[in-house]
This record gives structure tokens, C-alpha cells and sequence, in this order.
């Protein structure tokens, strides 16, 4: 688990961020910036019985992603997160009643998210409208992180 959210995720930002950095260095003006971003969970604030592991490594990705963010703004790198929550495929209603039902109880816009959710919230943040937002985590989550427990 930790291997592959966390240090995958420190693997690709390298990467990335080192292939940012050489395009600048070679004058390749329009390409001397970049956006990275990390993919993290809305269990990396709020565990679920059972995710200690998941739940430690999406927080460490989160503190990642604003170290880096940290780092990298010299070289005009943007580095940011997006946590998404409960997300349908196919087949996830039959294989867990229970938690899509009690989501659908609590979350506040009455659906589980769409993988198209969470790619908007990506193209937000590679786009220039967000090209003063670096460090940060945006939730996609359908408003259950704000939604009563109790």
C-alpha cells in the first residue's frame, strides 16, 4: 500500500518535475513550468475501520504534495492534490451494498462521484486557472467531508 500511493507518487513527481526542469533549462520557453499532480483520498483526514495503511499513505501523499509544492515553485512548478471520495464502476452496488448505501444517506449532492469528477478537478488544476494555486489538495468528495457524522 504504501508503495504504491506513496512512494509511486514520489517516483512520478520526480520524474516529472526533472523532465520540467531540463525542458526550461534547454529554452524551451512555452514549456518552462509545469503542473503536477497527486492523487490522494478523502481517507487521508477521516480513516475508515480497516484503511490504517491507505489512510497513512494518502496523508503522506497530501504532505507530499505541499513539500513539493514547497521545492518545486522555484522552477515555476505547480504541485497540487485531488481527493476524491466514493467513486461508481461497475458492479460496485452488488459488491458493496452497505457503504454505497450508507454514502448515499450522508452526501450532500445524492450521488457517488464519476470518474469525470475527479478528471475536471485534474484539468482545473494543469490549466492557467489555476496557475496561482500550488500546495493544495481540493477535495471531490460530493460535500461528504462536510455532511454531519452524527
Amino acid at each position: 500500500m504504501l508503495a504504491a500511493n506513496l512512494t509511486g507518487t514520489h517516483l512520478c513527481t520526480q520524474r516529472a518535475a526533472q523532465a520540467m526542469i531540463e525542458l526550461s533549462k534547454n529554452g524551451e520557453e512555452a514549456r518552462s513550468s509545469g503542473a503536477i499532480i497527486n492523487i490522494s483520498s478523502i481517507e487521508a483526514a477521516s480513516t475508515a475501520f480497516g484503511h490504517s495503511h491507505y489512510s497513512a499513505a494518502k496523508a503522506g501523499v497530501e504532505q507530499y504534495t505541499r513539500s513539493a509544492a514547497l521545492e518545486l515553485g522555484e522552477h515555476g512548478i505547480r504541485v497540487n492534490a485531488v481527493a476524491p471520495g466514493l467513486i461508481g464502476r461497475i458492479g460496485l452496488k452488488e459488491d458493496w451494498p452497505d457503504g454505497v448505501g450508507r454514502w448515499l444517506e450522508r452526501v450532500p449532492l445524492a450521488r457517488l462521484g464519476a470518474p469525470e469528477d475527479i478528471a475536471d478537478a485534474c484539468l482545473f488544476l494543469a490549466s492557467p486557472l489555476a496557475r496561482w494555486i500550488t500546495g493544495v489538495t481540493i477535495t471531490v468528495d460530493g460535500g461528504v467531508s462536510v455532511a454531519p457524522s452524527f
